[in-house]
């Protein structure tokens, strides 16, 4: 029976959807690929492939997840079978150099960043960057790993050469830029099946928060700001958001084969838009869908029994 098969390493992040799936009625297989084997003399089983593997998977013991994940992408796409969020996706969660010179390419806005290998070459590029405040962060993150926001060179070399440094798992750091916001937040953009769902407003006065759905703060002073402590939910989802972005976005995803995803930006002082982030095993915050009435698991869970329903077998 063909079905719709989830492709991850946390099930944390993916039994919101499994309850969904399940509240539909739809047929489905969880593939946890932090190992496993990829029989190239074999066809892959028929069904509808929903792929969220993570950047950060390293952090939860499952440091070749993304390896795996990626032969296992390939052997679909080579057997024709159908993926949200395929061999491209994957490519660009794994990397924001590579999410950076997409984004570019589309015409969208980031902020400058030089990707360095090496100590001395991470203070040689803060020096090129030639700004008077710029952030450190991974190059395959998650979880703002690797952020860390310096005022001067010495700051960032007693940082490097020092016992805090956080080394990247694929060797490649990137000094950035700092973006300062007018108010401690950034927004973030929600797309399912490469279609705008809604906007969220994450507060950032007591840390970036990068995962809606995870702990997963930092302790410390980072990117894009820091501020006061504020009452206000740390994640709203804004009501009638409309900004012309929303359309490069929705090019963007389309032209690099990207179905589901959140991209994150930041208001500068001036009004400028600065992209920096594009996830594509997104996640959505409980409590801000719950106060706005939008579910976006249950959009997802239904554009995947639409598309199984298309080409298989209808669903009850």
């Amino acid at each position: 029976m063909s079905k719709v098969y989830i492709i991850h390493e946390n099930s944390e992040w993916t039994t919101h959807l499994t309850n969904r799936l399940e509240e539909l009625q739809v047929p489905y297989e969880e593939w946890h690929l932090d190992q496993g084997l990829v029989d190239l003399t074999e066809a892959p089983p028929e069904g509808i492939f929903y792929n969220r593997m993570s950047a950060s998977s390293h952090t939860r013991g499952h440091r070749y997840a993304p390896e795996l994940t990626s032969s296992v992408l390939a052997w679909l796409e080579h057997h024709g079978r159908t993926i949200f969020n395929g061999s491209n996706a994957l490519r660009l969660e794994l990397s924001k150099v590579l999410q950076y010179t997409a984004l570019n390419a589309a015409g969208i806005q980031t902020p400058d960043t030089i990707a360095a290998v090496g100590k001395e070459q991470i203070i040689k590029a803060a020096e090129k960057l030639g700004v008077s405040s710029f952030i450190t962060k991974h190059n395959r993150a998650g979880k703002g790993l690797g952020v860390q926001l310096f005022y001067s060179i010495d700051g960032l070399r007693n940082y490097v050469y020092g016992p805090t440094f956080d080394e990247p798992v694929d060797g490649v750091t990137l000094i950035q830029k700092y973006i300062k916001a007018p108010e401690p937040f950034i927004t973030r953009c929600e797309f399912i099946n490469g279609n705008f769902q809604y906007a969220v407003k994450v507060d950032t006065s007591e840390g970036f928060e990068l995962c809606p759905a995870d702990a997963c703060q930092i302790d410390d002073l980072f990117c894009p700001v820091g501020e006061q402590p504020t009452s206000s939910p740390k994640f709203q989802i804004i009501q009638g958001f409309k900004e012309p972005i929303i359309e490069k976005y929705e090019a963007f995803l389309k032209q690099n084969q990207i179905k589901v995803a959140g991209i994150e930006f930041i208001y500068s002082e001036d009004g400028e838009i600065y992209t920096y982030d594009v996830n594509t095993n997104t996640n959505y915050n409980a409590d801000a869908e719950k106060a706005a009435g939008q579910y976006n698991m249950l959009t997802l869970a239904k554009v995947l029994k639409e598309e199984l329903n298309k080409q298989y077998v209808e669903i009850r």
